[in-house]
């Protein structure tokens, strides 16, 4: 069971991750996802009824986002937001990264999680014996 005392520790530590910014990688990651549709920070503020200085705000750090500014943000850039238990946030980096890797051609499309390099995805099922 966790003590006022702790539970007072974890705000104070939630309260200063907050006033820092938006996580570097974060940040950068928008960006770069921004930048590959062809947008400029005015064509993103633009579509989110901002202004570009708040999107270089953000991308900068100099500012945190509302909750539902992000998520609204994140969501046009066709991302989203999820919840994932500590212990498997390198999992799901790894997944990620593992999907947005190049193929073997060379070529850096996104490949489904669930399919093998070797495995041609129109073919049918095997049973296994």
């Amino acid at each position: 069971m966790v003590n006022c005392e702790q539970a007072a520790s974890r705000i104070l530590h939630i309260k200063q991750l907050r006033l820092e910014g938006l996580p570097e990688e974060m940040r950068r990651t928008l960006k770069e996802v921004r930048e590959k549709r062809g947008w400029t920070q005015r064509n993103l503020a633009c579509r989110l009824g901002l202004t570009q200085t708040h999107i270089s705000s953000i991308e900068s750090g100099k500012i945190v986002p509302r909750y539902d500014t992000l998520l609204e943000l994140v969501r046009i850039l066709d991302r989203d937001l999820l919840m994932v238990p500590r212990a498997l946030v390198p999992v799901v980096q790894s997944l990620i990264r593992d999907h947005l890797q190049p193929d073997q051609n060379g070529e850096g499309e996104e490949r489904s999680l669930y399919a093998t390099d070797d495995e041609d995805s129109t073919q049918e099922p095997r049973d296994e014996v």
